[in-house]
Order: C-alpha cells, then structure tokens, then sequence
C-alpha cells in the first residue's frame, strides 16, 4: 500500500461534500422557481426555506464539521508516512459512517439512527487521531 492511498478516501468526502452541494443547489432553485418563496424571503439569510431545502443545507453546513478533523488527520499520516492499512481502513469506514449520515439526514432525518451513524463516525475518527498520535510517540517526531 502506497502512502498516497489515503487521498482517495479524503477524495470520496471531498465528492460527498460536492454532491450535497448540487443537491442543495438545485433544490433551492426547485424551489425559488415553483413560487414556495421569493428571494426577498431569503435575501438575508432567513431561515424561510422549506423542510427539504433546509435538511439539505444543514447536510452541507455538517461537511465542513466533523470532516475537517479527518482531513488534518489525513494529511497528517501521509506527510509523516503513517498511513498504515488499518488507519487507511478506518479512513474508508469514516467516509462511509458519513455517506449513511447524509443518507438518512437528507431523506427520513429519522434523528435516532442519524446520531448513531454520527457517534460511529465520530470513533472512527476518534481511533484514526489516537493512532497517529500513538505512533509518532512510539515512533518519536
């Protein structure tokens, strides 16, 4: 396994965060377009967008959240050459914990089963920080 091999799952979140992005792009413009408000209702930020608009942007705001940690944790293994086959394995679980959490917030937002994927998610990356940490103090700097 090459170092480089952790960048695809940091690609397949990067990609994450652009399909919620279109999402989001096109259902306000669904709804701008069929009249369900004007710009003027929305112009400043109001929260007046309706339910599906809004599960969305919220989908979207969360990928600048929990996965900026995976990012820097990312980078960090590949610059210090620990990308291991475990840590990239918890990497691919941490993109898909967040895949199932934009599944479920996006569609049913069934809010049980969103913060368990969540929590998931969050000991995944949680593991993949310890790890690194653990080795480059066995390791030293």
């Amino acid at each position: 396994m090459s170092q480089s091999s952790i960048f695809y799952p940091v690609f397949a979140q990067v990609m994450l965060t652009f399909l919620v992005l279109t999402m989001m792009a096109v259902k306000r413009m669904r709804s701008l377009r069929d009249g369900e408000l004007k710009i003027k209702d929305i112009a400043l930020g109001q929260s007046n967008w309706p339910e599906e608009v809004t599960k969305v942007s919220n989908n979207f705001r969360n990928q600048f959240e929990l996965p900026m940690l995976f990012y820097v944790v990312s980078v960090f293994s590949f610059m210090l050459q620990k990308s291991t086959g475990v840590f990239l394995l918890l990497a691919w679980g941490f993109v898909i914990s967040r895949m199932w959490h934009s599944y479920i917030h996006i569609t049913n937002n069934y809010v049980p089963k969103r913060a368990y994927i969540y929590f998931i998610g969050c000991i995944i990356l949680f593991a993949m920080w310890v790890i690194l940490c653990a080795q480059l103090l066995y390791e030293g700097f």
